[in-house]
């Protein structure tokens, strides 16, 4: 063949580095930017079918719905789109508040009766807009639950699952479940039974790191398969204050060696309140997003 195969490794200059390379002056990458051009690599991948990843924690307030949020947007900022970030929750979820709304007011109550239609051979690939909300910054979309219905007017149990995660696989190459705190809700155990990886927030405090743990324990006495999820499971232990990163540290030491990776997310005012956008980040906070995307693409 008189063909080579075209790559792109060459990590984007940054800073210093930029400014030379612009004036035709060749600088090698700092390490910094090649981990970064590797990680964007990772998370950008496309695979031969839809993959799941399962935000879990039976605490409430432990930046769930804010961890789904950023992992979907580094993934569909990287890879494209076609990402899901689904709200697998019957009481309350909060990630349709904090994303925007699409051009139609519907939730995953809407989209279940449709779900024959969307699935029939004749569908396009624009249909499912009318039941998902677009992020036009961030560029996945939200499957929302409604948080104005109490959890008997919205549960879901495992057939109506399975019809929506046929959906959500016909139109999507990724999907994010951020879930409720129920960990004996049918939903919630369908979930697990349909992630292919595990991703555990906490706080930097001793009460959301003791429910993180206590869930990798039961997982692990489960069966074999969520046995195997909780071992590779990617643990992000989040600081919800600007003063901690002692704490932080301390309860990601704990969690190394039993989980696959440990990542810790510096403090950010843009994530304590209000709409969760990725632009709004501090760049340090974007980079550690990445690398935690990064680590729980490789469990992919």
């Amino acid at each position: 063949t008189f063909l080579t195969p075209t790559t792109d490794t060459t990590p984007p200059l940054t800073g210093w580095r930029g400014i030379l390379a612009g004036l035709g002056i060749t600088v090698r990458p700092s390490p910094a930017e090649v981990r970064r051009a590797e990680e964007r690599a990772l998370v950008a991948r496309q695979w031969a079918g839809c993959r799941t990843l399962a935000v879990v924690n039976g605490k409430g307030g432990v930046g769930k719905t804010m961890t789904t949020a950023m992992l979907a947007a580094v993934y569909a900022r990287e890879g494209g789109g076609t990402v899901l970030a689904w709200d697998n929750n019957d009481t309350r979820g909060t990630l349709g508040w904090r994303t925007e709304q699409g051009s139609y007011d519907t939730t995953l109550r809407d989209l279940l009766p449709a779900a024959p239609g969307l699935l029939a051979p004749g569908a396009g690939v624009s249909d499912i807009s009318r039941f998902v909300h677009h992020q036009t910054a961030d560029r996945y979309d939200v499957l929302r639950s409604n948080p104005e219905l109490l959890a008997t007017d919205q549960r879901i149990g495992a057939p109506d699952f399975d019809v929506l995660m046929q959906v959500a696989a016909r139109f999507y190459r990724m999907v994010i479940f951020d879930s409720g705190n129920d960990e004996s809700a049918e939903r919630w155990l369908r979930m697990i039974d349909s992630s292919y990886q595990l991703i555990i927030p906490t706080l930097a405090n001793p009460e959301s790191a003791e429910s993180a743990a206590l869930l990798l324990d039961a997982l692990r006495g489960r069966d074999e398969r969520s046995a195997a999820l909780a071992d590779r499971a990617v643990v992000l232990v989040t600081q919800s204050e600007p003063t901690g990163t002692t704490g932080a540290r301390r309860i990601a030491d704990g969690f190394t060696g039993h989980v696959r990776a440990v990542h810790t997310i510096p403090f950010d005012p843009a994530l304590k309140a209000g709409p969760l956008r990725f632009d709004s980040l501090r760049p340090g906070t974007r980079d550690a997003w990445l690398s935690a995307a990064a680590s729980a693409a490789e469990g992919l």
